[in-house]
């Protein structure tokens, strides 16, 4: 799964070494930036020219908190590659404005919540939804547990909102692990709704679905090319 996604970021970036990339945080992507990594380094993959955008980041924690996202991109792949640290973008205030000021975004790459949530989109969220502030759920919230102190665990988090990320000209969705694979059925195969944000991206022309075996709840998932998946 890693290094077939890899290889997908490799050739856009090779065909438009000035592309715009947005990036998600998590255990799904990291092999995904390692073998980036590796064809940095070993095969002289350039990341100089290209602009970067975080999907999403937790609200209420100190910039240099190690479970921030932008610890973690930069732990697992920025201080890895040869970036520029004017072309990193985090969603704030004129995130919106940035992003078409740079052209919009070539290829943004998510996962999937086991809630359907997509980014921070939690249930409920509107297809109309910009970067903004939100509420993460309850199960969100339990799934954060482990990670941070129990005072330190974030309630909020600021996200790229669901119809900017259907402007993204071409979507990748990593999916991994046996919790994920019911929530990603639904997703690609069953009806559009806000309840499983994800689901929106049926309603985008070009996306591409990588998920490994354990994430395969059974169904040997098939998908639509009708919709674009």
């Amino acid at each position: 799964m890693s290094a077939a996604a890899a290889r997908i970021v490799s050739k856009a970036i090779s065909a438009a070494p000035r592309m715009t990339l947005c990036l998600a945080a998590g255990n799904t992507p990291t092999g995904m930036y390692r073998e980036l990594i590796r064809l940095h380094v070993r095969e002289g993959l350039d990341f100089s020219a290209v602009t970067f955008f975080y999907l999403d980041e937790y609200v209420g924690l100190t910039t240099d908190h190690p479970e921030t996202f932008r610890s973690y991109l930069w732990q697992n792949f920025f201080e890895h590659i040869n970036v520029s640290a004017s072309n990193l973008h985090a969603p704030d205030a004129s995130y919106e404005e940035t992003i078409v000021k740079c052209g919009g975004i070539d290829l943004l790459i998510c996962g999937i919540g086991t809630n359907g949530h997509l980014a921070f989109n939690e249930p409920g969220s509107s297809m109309e939804s910009r970067t903004r502030i939100v509420e993460l759920s309850e199960s969100t919230i339990a799934g954060l547990l482990g990670k941070f102190k129990p005072e330190d665990v974030p309630r909020q988090a600021i996200t790229m909102g669901l119809a900017t990320i259907l402007e993204s000209r071409q979507i990748l969705l990593l999916a991994s692990g046996r919790k994920k694979g019911t929530i990603l059925t639904r997703a690609i195969k069953g009806p559009v709704t806000t309840e499983v944000p994800a689901s929106i991206l049926q309603m985008h022309p070009s996306v591409t679905v990588i998920a490994d075996r354990d994430a395969d709840d059974g169904s040997r998932l098939r998908l639509n090319p009708s919709a674009g998946l």
